[in-house]
């Protein structure tokens, strides 16, 4: 069982809040993408233990972001169906890794970054929780 949660913020720029984030990623053994560089910072964060993403999000508090929302709480990953993504290769990103495929084999201990938000909603979509993201950033009821 997979425990995630979604944050958003004002912007992600600073570079040693980042560097702290990664850190936090890696003790608490989470998987975290962050949208940053721009208006609005998104955050999101995954592992096997609820324990860890809570402590992760208690570190991101820590940070006092502006305009700090914990849009989604602590929760179980349910998988939406993805029926029509499933005979689709993984894609692959600017740098040519193939998104998706390592994500699913061990998503711990790590952070990514993505520039856009259309990048944070593709990821989202390759992990089948694409509606589970447009509701918590409130882009459908």
């Amino acid at each position: 069982m997979r425990y995630h949660a979604l944050i958003r913020t004002h912007h992600i720029t600073s570079r040693k809040k980042v560097a702290t984030l990664r850190q936090a990623a890696s003790v608490h053994n989470c998987f975290v993408l962050l949208r940053s560089g721009g208006i609005p910072g998104i955050m999101y964060v995954e592992s096997k233990e609820k324990d860890a993403v809570e402590m992760w999000v208690s570190v991101v508090r820590s940070l006092r972001y502006k305009d700090f929302q914990l849009v989604t709480r602590p929760g179980v990953v349910t998988e939406e169906d993805q029926n029509q993504n499933d005979n689709e290769k993984p894609k692959e990103d600017k740098k040519g890794n193939r998104r998706g495929v390592e994500r699913d084999r061990d998503p711990r201990a790590r952070l990514e970054e993505v520039e856009t938000v259309k990048e944070f909603a593709s990821i989202m979509e390759e992990k089948g929780i694409w509606r589970w993201w447009r509701k918590g950033m409130g882009y459908m009821g």
